[in-house]
């Protein structure tokens, strides 16, 4: 299947990376290379490193890439170890970072990944196939209490914790093996009048899929070394998709910014903590309408720009 992924306010994201021709620029979440190949296009002398887990994605974007093969490095690896991998290939400063943290179309629409709730599949969504850790791990392993922390938490499901009493029961009976069991499951724990609101599995699916691939730990924990990574000047833009990821990343600009830890009856800062540049979005940008109209998906998408001192 060919990997497909939406570019997500691509003209927007590009506009706030302001790429120098001769700049280093890395995308942390590569995908399909979309946004890799605007940023491509207008380098000259830079050059361009693009970090995927998942190795479809680095075989998709390879292909994409190839016309700029002299400027372009691929690595397949998780964004939370850029500062390493770059380091390893001598790069210590870039000029602008690229995140886009949504799940790609490819892997939603690939049946065998185990990612939607739309197919009957073995239960996966694994970004990275080499990790061990799966849904169906999550889902027949944990206790009733971390199922029902995680579907709150990351899901924002009003029934987490009926959800999390029916996984339970049922696992009782025999491993849950497919995402259409788990389906069924979480159907028949959420009241009929509910169900009209969206598809009921949709943020149960989306809680497990979080879960699986740490994904909120790892960009708490990201965040501090791609500020470090940009050289001053450099911008580091993020798209989120969910509330969770959107308020570490408000936090996190917010905190760059103005990270005095003083009392606020303070007359002067004594802390001696200095600024590392400044938040460029005082509120996150949204998808146009007619961005809208032709990618759905993109309607919980929001980015955020920081700019290094």
């Amino acid at each position: 299947m060919e990997f497909k992924h939406y570019s997500v306010m691509l003209r927007e994201t590009i506009e706030y990376l302001n790429i120098k021709p001769d700049g280093i620029y890395l995308d942390g979440t590569l995908g399909g290379g979309g946004h890799a190949w605007e940023v491509c296009s207008r380098l000259q002398q830079g050059h361009f490193y693009g970090i995927d887990q998942d190795d479809a994605a680095i075989a998709a974007a390879g292909q994409r890439l190839a016309a700029f093969a002299d400027r372009v490095t691929l690595i397949r690896s998780n964004y939370g170890n850029a500062k390493a991998v770059l380091l390893e290939r001598g790069v210590t400063q870039v000029d602008g970072i690229l995140l886009d943290l949504g799940v790609s179309s490819y892997q939603l629409d690939t049946q065998e990944r185990g990612f939607s709730y739309r197919f009957d599949s073995p239960l996966d969504m694994r970004m990275d196939r080499r990790q061990s850790l799966t849904a169906r791990d999550i889902v027949n392993t944990y206790s009733e209490t971390e199922l029902f922390h995680i579907i709150r938490d990351y899901g924002e499901d009003t029934f987490a914790k009926n959800i999390a009493k029916h996984i339970v029961q049922a696992r009782s009976q025999g491993a849950i093996e497919t995402t259409g069991q788990l389906n069924e499951i979480i159907k028949a724990a959420i009241p009929a009048k509910m169900r009209q609101n969206g598809h009921p599995s949709k943020k149960t699916f989306q809680a497990i899929r979080i879960e699986c691939n740490h994904e909120l730990e790892v960009l708490r924990s990201a965040l501090e070394d791609l500020i470090e990574l940009l050289s001053p000047g450099g911008r580091l833009c993020i798209i989120t998709f969910h509330s969770l990821e959107d308020r570490i990343v408000k936090t996190a600009f917010k905190k760059a910014e103005n990270p005095c830890t003083c009392p606020p009856e303070f007359p002067v800062c004594v802390c001696g903590k200095q600024p590392l540049g400044k938040v460029i979005t005082k509120k996150p940008v949204l998808p146009g309408e007619e961005e809208l109209a032709e990618n759905s998906r993109s309607k919980s998408a929001k980015l955020r720009v920081f700019e290094k001192k």
